[in-house]
C-alpha cells in the first residue's frame, strides 16, 4: 500500500526506557527513572543517542536552508585567510595565520631584528593575508595535526628561550586529556619524548632543559604540577607539587621576570601560592600566604630598587580586592606582623581583577560599571609618595572590552585588545613612556559590514528584590520601537564570569532577521563586582534565575520587544540557567537554546567521584555535608523540577566526550521533559559525537554549530527573512 503523498508524517522521538533509581540524601529520596544513561559504553545508550539525533534532524530539517544561509553569511563575512599581529618573544615575531578552506590554524614566526633603536625593533613586522612573509617558519600546522582524527585541538604551546625547541599539546578526543610533544624547530624533527594525559597548560625552564606540566585526577581536578627532564623517560617525571584536598584547583605560570615558577592553588574564596626558584630548581617550594588565611590573592614578583618584592592582588580586607606591594622577606613572619604597602587601594565601585609586569611598569586589569579596562603605573616609585597616577588608553564607545594580549617582560610597549558589540577586534600597541595608543589590526568584515547601521546600548531591567540588572541590547539601528520586534535573550550568571562586550560575525545574521539581542549581566557574574558575584552563588543562587525572568518581563514591557517572541540561549552553567528559567516561566519563552547545559547539578555535586564535582561546592554549596544547601539547590535544578506545564520548544545541545557537563545530563533532562510537559512544542536532543565542551573543533564545524543554534531561535520567532539594506547575503 502506498501512501498519500499529502500525508504529513510527524516524526516521534524515541522511546526512552524508565529504570527507577533512588537517591537518597537528608531523608529525601528521589526517584531518578533515566539514571541509566550514565552508562557511557553502553550499546543500548549510544544507540538512544543516535536515534535522538535522527528524530532531532526530522524535527528540524526544514531549518535547514536557514542553517546553510547563516552558516553562508558567517563565511562570507570572515576573512578567512587571515594573520594575527606578530608578537615578540626574544629573537623572534610569533604570530597564526589561517587559509581560506582549512579548518584549523597555522603556527608561524619569522625573525625579529636588534638593531638599537627600541621603536623600531618593537614594531611589529606587516603581513598581509594572503601574501608569503619573508623568513616565515611554520612551527606547527594543526591542518597536517588534525588530518585522519575525528577531533583536534592545542592545549599549549611553549618555546625555548633561545627559540630552538617548541613543547605542545594535541587533544584529539575531545576529552581535554592531552599528549606533550616536542618539536626541533631548527631540524623539524620531533624528539623522542611524549607524554599523554596532560591538562592545559605547559612551560620550559629557562635553560630549556625541562618542561612543566599539570596532570589532573580521576575526577578531572588537575592536582600535581610536574616536570619532565628532556631525554629521560617520562617514568621519572618529578610530581613538582600535589595538591590533595579535592576543592582545590592547581595550576602553574612562570614569572614574568622568568625566575620563578608560581604555583597556584585555589577556589574561588582563598588561594595559597607556592613558588620555586628557577634557578635553584631543587630547591624545594616556599609558601606564600597559607591558604588557612582564607585570602583570596594573586601573585607576581618584582623587583623594586634591586630588593625582590611581590604585587598581591588580593581581598584582605578588600572585598572587591586590591593591590599591595610586599617584601619577599616579609612573608617568613606571621600575617598580622607583616609589612604590606598599598599600591591600589580598594574601591566599591571597581573590581580589581590582577596586574602584570614589564620591567619598567605595571598593568593593571580592573573593571567599573561593567567595562573591563587596563591602566598603567610605572615601577619607579611604586608604592611611595612618589607613586605616579595611573594612565589608560581613552576610547569613545559606551560598551567595550579592553584587555591585555600580551607584556613581554623587556618590551617597551603592552599589547592590548579591543572589541566591542559593534567594533571588530582591533589589536593596539601602548607606548609605556608616552602612552601613545598604535592601531596595528581591525579585523576585516567582509560583505559590506557597516556599524552605522546597528546600535549598542546600555538598559537596566528592575529585578523584584529593586536591583537594577545591566543589559546590553544590540540591534539594527531602524527597528521601531514599536512591540513588534523578536529578541534573543543570552546570560551565564556564575563563576564570577563576565559576558562582556565583544563583537560576533554570527550574531549579524540574527540582528539582519529583525531580532534583537539582549545579554543580561545577571547576579552569580561579575560584571558588578565581586558583591554581583556573592549575591547570585549558594544560598542566594536563586538570585541568576529569578533576575533573567525578571530581565526577559521588562524586556517584554519595554515598548521594543514582543513579549510573545522571546527566545533565550545560555551554555554550561549558562544551560543550567536555561533549565531553571524553564522551570520557572516558560510561558516567557518561545524557545530555548540550552548548550551544553549544567541540568542535571545536584546529582553531579552530590557524587564526588564524577568529573570536577567537589570544585563546584564553592559555588554551590555541598549538598552531601549541609541538608539546608541539599534543600535549596533541589527547589531549583533542573532535572528534579520539570513538572507538568505546557514548555516550549527546547534544544538541548551536547557533546558526547564532553568531560566538564556530561551528556547524560541533557540526554535525562530532555526524556524528563518529554514525559511530564502539557504542551506539544517539540523537544529535542543533539549530541556532537565528537566532540568536547566547546563542541566540534575546527572553524567550519564551530560555525555550522552555530548556524544550527540560530536557525533553531530564527525559526521559532518567525524571523527568518533578512531584513532589507543588510549585510546578510540571503534575501
Amino acid at each position: 500500500m502506498t501512501a498519500d503523498a499529502t500525508t504529513l508524517v510527524v516524526p516521534v522521538p524515541p522511546p526512552a526506557r524508565k529504570v527507577p533509581f533512588e537517591r537518597t540524601h537528608h531523608g529525601d529520596t528521589f526517584v531518578d527513572n533515566y539514571e541509566w544513561m550514565r552508562d557511557k559504553e553502553s550499546a543500548e545508550l549510544i544507540d538512544h543517542l543516535k536515534r535522538e539525533n535522527e528524530y532531532t534532524d526530522s524535527v528540524t530539517r526544514h531549518q535547514e536552508p536557514l542553517r546553510e544561509a547563516i552558516f553562508t553569511e558567517i563565511k562570507e563575512r570572515t576573512q578567512e585567510t587571515d594573520l594575527s599581529v606578530p608578537a615578540r618573544k626574544k629573537g623572534w615575531w610569533y604570530y597564526s595565520r589561517t587559509e581560506e578552506g582549512k579548518q584549523y590554524g597555522i603556527q608561524c614566526r619569522v625573525p625579529a631584528a636588534d638593531t638599537g633603536d627600541l621603536g623600531r625593533d618593537w614594531t611589529p613586522p606587516e603581513v598581509v593575508p594572503g601574501r608569503p612573509v619573508e623568513g616565515e617558519q611554520v612551527m606547527l600546522d594543526g591542518n597536517e595535526l588534525a588530518e585522519g582524527k575525528p577531533f583536534f585541538s592545542l592545549g599549549g604551546l611553549s618555546v625555548t628561550e633561545d627559540g630552538r625547541l617548541l613543547a605542545y599539546c594535541e587533544d584529539n578526543a575531545g576529552d581535554e586529556r592531552f599528549t606533550l610533544r616536542i618539536k626541533d624547530l631548527e631540524t623539524g624533527e620531533l624528539l623522542p619524548d611524549e607524554v599523554p594525559n596532560i591538562f592545559y597548560g605547559l612551560s620550559f625552564s629557562p635553560d630549556g632543559e625541562r618542561v612543566y606540566y599539570t596532570v589532573v585526577d580521576d575526577s578531572w581536578r588537575p592536582y600535581q604540577v610536574r616536570v619532565h627532564t628532556l631525554g629521560t623517560p617520562v617514568a621519572d617525571d618529578v610530581v613538582v607539587y600535589q595538591e590533595d584536598d579535592v576543592a582545590m584547583w592547581t595550576g602553574f605560570e612562570v614569572s614574568a621576570d622568568r625566575t620563578q615558577l608560581l604555583i597556584s592553588i585555589g577556589c574561588s574564596e582563598y588561594s595559597e601560592y607556592r613558588v620555586l626558584d628557577l634557578a635553584k630548581p631543587d630547591g624545594g617550594l616556599t609558601t606564600l600566604i597559607p591558604r588557612s588565611e582564607r585570602i583570596l590573592y594573586d601573585a607576581e614578583p618584582v623587583s623594586i630598587d634591586g630588593t625582590p618584592h611581590y604585587l598581591l592582588t588580593h581581598d584582605r580586607d578588600a572585598r572587591n580586592s586590591m593591590v599591595s606591594l610586599v617584601a619577599a622577606s616579609e612573608f617568613g613572619k606571621p600575617l598580622a606582623e607583616q609589612q604590606w604597602t598599598t599600591v591600589v587601594g580598594h574601591d566599591d565601585a571597581v573590581r580589581v581583577n590582577g596586574v602584570a609586569v614589564t620591567h619598567t611598569h605595571m598593568v593593571l586589569s580592573s573593571r567599573k560599571n561593567t567595562i573591563e579596562r587596563v591602566q598603567v603605573l610605572p615601577l619607579a616609585g611604586l608604592g611611595t609618595s612618589d607613586q605616579e597616577p595611573p594612565t589608560e588608553p581613552d576610547f569613545d564607545e559606551e560598551l567595550f572590552t579592553c584587555t591585555l594580549a600580551n607584556a613581554e617582560f623587556d618590551s617597551p610597549i603592552i599589547r592590548l585588545s579591543y572589541t566591542s558589540y559593534l567594533t571588530p577586534p582591533r589589536v593596539y600597541d601602548y607606548l609605556l613612556d608616552d602612552g601613545a595608543l598604535q592601531l596595528r589590526k581591525e579585523t576585516e568584515v567582509r560583505s559590506g559590514y557597516d556599524p552605522s547601521q546597528y546600535i549598542a546600548e546600555r538598559q537596566w531591567a528592575p529585578a523584584a528584590d529593586g536591583t537594577l540588572i545591566p543589559l546590553s541590547v544590540v540591534r539594527r539601528a531602524e527597528l521601531a520601537q514599536d512591540g513588534t520586534n523578536p529578541a534573543v535573550v543570552y546570560a551565564y550568571g556564575s563563576y564570577e564570569a563576565s559576558m562582556d562586550p565583544s563583537f560576533s560575525v554570527a550574531r549579524l545574521s540574527l540582528l539582519d532577521r529583525g531580532i534583537i539581542y539582549v545579554t543580561a549581566h545577571i547576579r552569580g557574574g561579575g560584571e558588578m563586582g565581586r558583591s554581583w558575584y556573592d549575591d547570585g552563588k549558594k544560598l542566594a543562587k536563586k538570585n541568576t534565575f529569578t533576575d533573567f525572568v525578571d530581565a526577559t518581563s521588562y524586556l517584554g514591557t519595554s515598548g521594543w520587544i514582543d513579549a510573545g517572541r522571546i527566545a533565550a540561549i545560555g551554555g554550561s552553567a549558562g544551560g543550567l540557567l536555561m533549565g531553571a528559567v524553564a522551570n520557572l516561566a516558560p510561558e516567557k519563552y518561545r524557545a530555548i537554546v540550552a548548550q551544553v547545559p549544567f541540568v542535571d547539578a545536584l546529582t553531579t555535586i552530590l557524587d564526588p567521584e564524577l568529573p570536577l564535582s567537589a570544585l563546584e561546592w564553592e559555588e554551590w554549596g555541598n549538598p552531601i555535608t549541609d541538608p539546608e544547601v541539599y534543600r535549596y539547590m533541589k527547589e531549583y535544578t533542573p532535572y528534579e523540577n520539570v513538572r507538568p506545564v505546557a514548555y516550549p520548544r527546547i534544544a538541548a545541545v551536547t557533546s558526547y566526550n564532553d568531560t566538564r557537563v556530561l551528556y547524560v545530563e541533557p540526554a535525562k533532562w530532555v526524556a524528563q521533559l518529554r514525559e511530564t510537559t502539557t504542551g506539544s512544542e517539540p523537544i529535542v536532543l543533539k549530541t556532537e559525537m565528537d566532540g568536547g565542551h566547546g563542541g566540534a573543533s575546527g572553524r567550519y564545524s564551530r560555525w555550522r554549530d552555530v548556524a544550527w543554534d540560530y536557525a533553531f531561535v530564527a525559526d521559532a520567532l518567525g524571523a527568518t527573512e533578512v531584513l532589507s539594506r543588510s549585510t546578510s547575503s540571503v534575501e
